[in-house]
């Protein structure tokens, strides 16, 4: 069982030792921030027992990653191939209370977004293995209701592949898609919380998607507009 919960979340890291042991779960639900709501463990079974259903039993499963999955998979996984998803796009639409941010330094995180297309990283979890890989990301993305995890399309060079990703639950309080791209640069700038900071989290994925060799013009905007707000507070 786990020792002090705000010591454990104070020093936790998304690490799959850490997902096994329900480290940040235990934590949050000792001393949730103000304003959030956390799924029981009935419920993340009910919605992974769905999404399974919906699986053929003894076949491999696919999961398109287009932010810390992509860098932090903290699964077993297989093998990863560069792919595209239609219909989907990259975006940083929530607003983030817990993790990397909290009520009183929120930051922002990265969604999946209805339009447009996103390229990011697809893993392959082998036939045995998917449902006990599948339970430590549920305990990962969709503990606070602000995703849905979804099929989609995903392709390979010419190839489709049928795959499990994390859209953003747009009747979710938190969702910001709407925001000026300045208050969402102001989130990503200064939100920090026991994970870390909103800033290292968008820098990572910048970073990973440079060395993936792939551009995202939403992500390249946004990053112009927080180089904008870093040279501004320098001259100030």
């Amino acid at each position: 069982m786990p020792g002090d919960p705000k010591q454990l979340a104070s020093g936790y890291e998304l690490t799959r030792e850490h997902l096994s042991q329900g480290t940040l779960l235990h934590a949050l639900r000792a001393d949730p921030p103000a304003g959030l709501i956390l799924r029981s463990d009935a419920e993340l079974e009910r919605t992974l027992q769905a999404l399974l259903g919906s699986h053929e039993a003894g076949q491999d499963l696919h999961v398109f990653g287009y932010g810390s999955l992509m860098w932090n998979p903290a699964l077993e996984v297989a093998e990863s191939h560069v792919a595209r998803v239609h219909g989907w796009h990259r975006g940083f639409c929530l607003r983030m209370i817990f993790a990397r941010g909290t009520p009183e330094e929120p930051g922002a995180m990265l969604g999946l977004d209805r339009g447009g297309a996103c390229r990011g990283l697809l893993h392959r979890i082998d036939a045995a293995k998917v449902e006990a890989e599948l339970r430590l990301l549920w305990r990962r993305e969709m503990l606070a209701g602000a995703y849905d995890a979804r099929w989609v399309r995903a392709t390979v060079g010419a190839r489709p592949i049928r795959a499990l990703t994390f859209v953003v639950n747009r009747a979710h309080e938190r969702y910001i898609g709407g925001y000026p791209i300045d208050q969402v640069a102001h989130l990503i700038r200064t939100g920090r919380g026991p994970l870390g900071t909103a800033r290292g989290y968008f820098d990572e994925t910048v970073l990973t998607l440079e060395r993936l060799g792939l551009l995202d013009a939403g992500i390249e905007r946004l990053r112009r507009a927080i180089r904008a707000a870093d040279a501004a507070d320098s001259i100030d």
